[in-house]
C-alpha cells in the first residue's frame, strides 16, 4: 500500500484501541511507537480571489451563491456549515457561533436510523465565536427574511425535490444540433442521438431528451418496468456529495478552472486570505477552530503573489550598486 494509505489505516486503528483503553476493554495499545512510512506533503493549491469570483458567478442565484459566500467569509468546516441555524448568528453584532456540528450516515449506524446526526460540541470539544464582516451579514439577514425562517431553522436547507425536472418531448433533427466532443477514442457524434448519450457520454439536454424517449418508448411496448423517481432523503440538510454532483462540479465546469477545487478548498483559501492580507496567526488560529498553531501556519505564504514583498525586498537590495 502507499504510505498516505498506510498512514491513514495506521489512524483509524489508533482511533478503536485508544477508545477501547479508555473503556478498558484493553490495557495494550499496539499503535503506540510503531513507526509508519514518510508521507510526502503537497503544497497547497489555493484558489485565488479571481478564480472564486469565477466559480461565485456561475453558480445558480439565490441559496447556493450565499452558501459559498458564507464558506469563503467563515471557512467552516462542511458539518458546520450545512447544520448553522438562524439562532447562530447575531445580526447586531455580527458574531456567529459554531457550537455543533452534522455528520451523514448509513441509517443503520444512526441511533434512530436517519440520515443526518447533529453532534452538539464540534471538533476539539468547545465552542468557536468569531465575527462576520457587514456585508455577509447583511446577505444573510436579507435571506433571512425572505426565507420567513424561524430561530432553530437551517440558514442552508435542501431546495423542494418534489418538482419534477422538464422533459423534452421532441428532439430535432440531430444534423442540425452540431457534433459532441471526442471522446477517449476521439470520435464525435450528432447530440440528440443514442450514440451521444451512449459511446459519447454526453449529458446536454438534447442527449439526455434521446435517452429518455427510447426508455419510454420501451416501455410503452412492456419491455421495461418504469423506475420510480429517485429523492434524496434528507431532514432539510443539504448532503455534502448531492452538492458537490449537481451545483458546485457544473458551477466549476461552467467556470472553466484548470484546477478542480472542494469546498474545503474554500476554507483553506479563507485561512489563506486572512494571513496574506496581514492577519494575526492566532486569531485565523481560534477562527478555524485550529488545535494547533502549526496547522495554521500551512497557509502562510500560499498564494501566488505572497511572495510578491520579499521579491521586492531582494531586488531593492540586490540593485542598490546599480544605482549609485
Amino acid at each position: 500500500m502507499k504510505p498516505v494509505t498506510i498512514r491513514y489505516q495506521k489512524i483509524i486503528l489508533s482511533a478503536i484501541f485508544t477508545t477501547a483503553m479508555d473503556d478498558q476493554v484493553t490495557f495494550i495499545h499496539p499503535c503506540r511507537g510503531v513507526r509508519t512510512p514518510p508521507v510526502v506533503r503537497k503544497p497547497l493549491e489555493i484558489i485565488t480571489p479571481e478564480q472564486f469570483d469565477d466559480v461565485y458567478h456561475a453558480l445558480p442565484e439565490g441559496t447556493f451563491r450565499l452558501l459559498a459566500e458564507t464558506e469563503i467569509e467563515s471557512g467552516l468546516r462542511w458539518g458546520e456549515l450545512s447544520e448553522l441555524r438562524v439562532k447562530d448568528l447575531n445580526l447586531r453584532t455580527r458574531i456567529l457561533t459554531v457550537s455543533r456540528t452534522v455528520v451523514e450516515l448509513n441509517p443503520k449506524f444512526h441511533p434512530e436510523g436517519r440520515h443526518f446526526l447533529v453532534k452538539e460540541y464540534p471538533k476539539d470539544k468547545e465552542y468557536r465565536r468569531f465575527k462576520l464582516s457587514t456585508q455577509i451579514t447583511e446577505k444573510l439577514q436579507a435571506h433571512i427574511s425572505s426565507a420567513d425562517l424561524t430561530r432553530d431553522d437551517l440558514l442552508f436547507q435542501m431546495p423542494p425535490q418534489d418538482k419534477p425536472r422538464a422533459r423534452i418531448t421532441e428532439i430535432p433533427d440531430p444534423a442540425t444540433l452540431g457534433r459532441t466532443e471526442p471522446n477517449e477514442k476521439g470520435r464525435t457524434y450528432n447530440h440528440g442521438t443514442l450514440s451521444a448519450y451512449t459511446a459519447g457520454r454526453c449529458r446536454c439536454d438534447y442527449c439526455r431528451g434521446a435517452f429518455t424517449l427510447y426508455r419510454a418508448a420501451r416501455r410503452a411496448k412492456g419491455k421495461d418496468d418504469p423506475r420510480p423517481r429517485r429523492v434524496r432523503e434528507t431532514d432539510g440538510h443539504i448532503p455534502n456529495d448531492w452538492f458537490r454532483r449537481r451545483i458546485w462540479y457544473p458551477a466549476l465546469a461552467a467556470a472553466g478552472l484548470n484546477s478542480r477545487p472542494t469546498m474545503r478548498d474554500l476554507r483553506h483559501a479563507h485561512a489563506s486570505w486572512l494571513l496574506n492580507g496581514g492577519a494575526d496567526l492566532q486569531v485565523v488560529k481560534e477562527r478555524l477552530g485550529h488545535t494547533s498553531i502549526a496547522t495554521t501556519e500551512r497557509y502562510l505564504h500560499t498564494l501566488p503573489d505572497a511572495d510578491e514583498t520579499a521579491l521586492e525586498a531582494l531586488a531593492k537590495t540586490r540593485n542598490r550598486s546599480t544605482t549609485r
